[in-house]
């Protein structure tokens, strides 16, 4: 390969590694798992190694992968979180060793530890006292997320021995245990799962509302001391004692090597241990014991030169593809799922695997009876990497026309991966339905709860939306934890529902594509549930602020036999099915269109709709010609940006105000 050649493909690569860094570090959304990325990498450095003069200073290996991101404030890391040098052979192992012996002689010990796969940050404390916590970022500039630190249970707000200053850098993960809980409820909420741990936790660590990273039940393990005033330490694992000592939580084993062979030991036992461990690792890392000698060895540009990281390649088995299972989500997704001849991965037993949908399926050519070759992404989700050979006579996986537990024909909207059952009664998605259907925005059935509807449920004392209307006082106080009152108390909520006006109704029917603000605008253009029923699609679709997928979506689901009967059971329970007469008196705003935008100093955006709707207008998500104008706040953007293009008038919260 000539100069020519190697600088054209080195710049690709660069490209591409650029790319991914975005979508791993910033977005928490890899589109390659680690194995292809670091194949990447080492063909770049490779290359970088043959041609020198190729490396340039923004050279993706001449710098971490992350940035720090604009919604949070900076922070400047005065000892830098360095990155580590990746080995993939143990050959490379010795070859750490040797050029580390050559630095500082034969008295090295080296301290063995797992390699965590999560979000790495710095924590810092004054007096004692947690006063910082922030992300790793490029490794000199990282994101200040104290509030979001400071929610981790595992991370000590006040030290057992208050030091005048101590950094420590540490690993926030989320334990498969709570992964997994967590993936149930975004499937039942309808919200897009995390890929795995690691997103779930670098997604819940950069949320701007501490509220939803306490709720995400993260994790730490604390690794390193950056910097320390009050304490002199000589050695890492003397370091990491004194961290456990003082309150921390830090790697569960550290195994002290004298020779390479006892690394080499250490790592394959660790590598033993990654099916039976309730935390995800991608490795292990090896670290030069002595402080001194890691001063003598100091770092390149971008690693420590006192330190490798060991990673694991994938483990992958060849079985058969035994059958394809289709089952329904609580979302009405019908995932296919692999059934396989058993197989071992990463230290547990694997017979099934989910095969995504039907795209993914045709992508690989998957049929029944086929040889193919499963792993675990991220260590604990098997998948199909590949099909290895087809069995004779195979036929090409088609997925099923009709639900597989209630027989309604499913869709499959233009644009979407997914395959859906639509009726409202399915029982595969019955407790979701509820859970949507008493809702605040809903129904709005105030102690209908997930956990009571999930006993209703179980207990088969309801089976469909309109089963509710029809639950007894003796029915409730058998339930756990519901007494007399509490269960008058549901009663009277249930029944008070049944006044809700109609665009809740709608709402609470979960139509596909249809939110709050389209169920309103449906209720305001019909009026009755009757009308809705009768209306045509271009009648729908010429409703200013709905499209042709939300309108063909509505006749779909109201042309359903299990709609009318469900509607038909709701009505006989005394549910009203007509919108609210328009208030009389004040309609200032009727036939003004709104739109927010920002965040507003005093009033939500949901009390500022309110308002709006109350004297007669609409709030609309989008700016057009049409709009009226703009409620614009702090942080406004892209549409106080099209407002002034096009020309509409924009006011502020006090301007509004004089409004009303």
């Amino acid at each position: 390969m000539n100069f020519e050649e190697a600088k054209k493909q080195a710049a690709d690569l660069a490209a591409q590694i650029r790319y991914h860094n975005k979508k791993y570090y910033d977005e928490d959304a890899p589109e390659i798992d680690d194995a292809a990325y670091d194949a990447l990498y080492r063909r770049l450095e490779n290359l970088e190694a043959e041609f020198p003069e190729l490396v340039t200073p923004d050279s993706p290996t001449q710098s971490v992968g992350g940035h720090a991101l604009a919604k949070f404030s900076p922070v400047t890391h005065t000892v830098p979180m360095e990155s580590l040098h990746d080995s993939f052979s143990e050959q490379e192992l010795v070859e750490f060793d040797r050029r580390v012996r050559a630095a500082v002689g034969d008295s090295v010990v080296y301290i063995v530890e797992p390699k965590f796969d999560g979000l790495s940050v710095s924590v810092e404390y004054r007096d004692g006292l947690l006063v910082r916590g922030s992300t790793r970022g490029d490794g000199l500039v990282g994101e200040d997320i104290t509030e979001n630190i400071r929610t981790i249970r595992s991370v000590p707000k006040r030290l057992k021995e208050p030091l005048p200053f101590l950094e420590v850098r540490g690993e926030v993960y989320m334990s498969h245990k709570v992964f997994f809980e967590l993936s149930a409820r975004q499937e039942l909420n309808g919200e897009k799962p995390f890929k795995n741990p690691r997103n779930a936790a670098a997604g819940s660590l950069r949320q701007k509302d501490a509220a939803i990273t306490a709720a995400r039940r993260l994790d730490i393990f604390v690794f390193n001391v950056q910097r320390v005033n009050g304490m002199e330490l000589q050695y890492h694992d003397q370091a990491l004692q004194f961290l456990r000592e003082l309150g921390f939580a830090v790697p569960p084993f550290f195994t002290p090597c004298r020779t390479i062979g006892e690394v080499v030991a250490e790592i394959r036992r660790i590598g033993e241990m990654r099916g039976s461990l309730d935390y995800s690792i991608d490795g292990a890392v090896v670290k030069v014991n002595s402080f001194a000698q890691r001063e003598t060895l100091g770092s390149t540009a971008k690693f420590p030169r006192w330190a490798e990281a060991f990673k694991y390649p994938p483990e992958e088995r060849r079985t058969k593809l035994l059958n394809i299972e289709v089952k329904v989500g609580r979302t009405g997704v019908l995932t296919p799922t692999g059934v396989f001849e058993p197989v071992t991965l990463a230290g547990t037993t694997v017979s099934r695997a989910t095969l995504h949908n039907e795209d993914f399926i045709a992508q690989k050519d998957i049929r029944i009876g086929d040889t193919v070759i499963l792993r675990k992404a991220g260590e604990i989700i098997p998948e199909v990497v590949s099909v290895v050979c087809h069995a004779e006579g195979s036929e090409p996986f088609r997925m099923p026309a009709v639900c597989p537990s209630c027989g309604v024909p499913v869709v499959r909207e233009e644009g979407e991966a997914a395959t859906r059952c639509t009726n409202p009664e399915c029982p595969a998605q019955l407790l979701r339905h509820l859970i949507h259907f008493c809702s605040r925005d809903a129904m709005d059935i105030d102690g209908l709860g997930p956990a009571v509807l999930d006993h209703l449920v179980s207990g088969g004392l309801v089976r469909s939306p309109a089963d509710l209307y029809g639950l007894t006082l003796a029915q409730l106080t058998e339930l756990e934890r519901m007494g007399r009152k509490s269960s008058e108390n549901l009663l009277n909520a249930i029944a008070r529902s049944r006044r809700n006006d109609l665009y809740r109704l709608l709402y609470a029917l979960g139509i596909p594509h249809i939110g709050l603000k389209a169920a309103k605008l449906l209720a305001a253009r019909f009026g009755t549930v009757d009308a809705v029923f009768q209306a045509g699609e271009q009648e729908i679709v010429s409703i200013d602020g709905f499209g042709g997928i939300m309108a063909k979506s509505v006749r779909r689901f109201f042309d359903l036999p299990n709609t009318a009967h469900l509607i038909g059971r709701l009505r006989d329970a005394g549910v009203n099915m007509e919108a609210a007469a328009p208030v009389s008196g004040d309609s200032r705003f009727s036939g003004k269109t709104f739109v927010l935008t920002g965040t507003l100093p005093t009033l939500t955006r949901a009390q500022a709709t309110a308002i709006i709707e109350k004297y007669g207008g609409r709030v609309s998500g989008s700016v057009s010609k049409k709009t009226s104008c703009v409620l614009a706040g702090e942080d406004a953007g892209g549409k106080l940006a099209k407002a002034n293009q096009l020309g509409v008038p924009v006011i502020s919260e006090s301007d509004f105000e004089k409004m009303i």
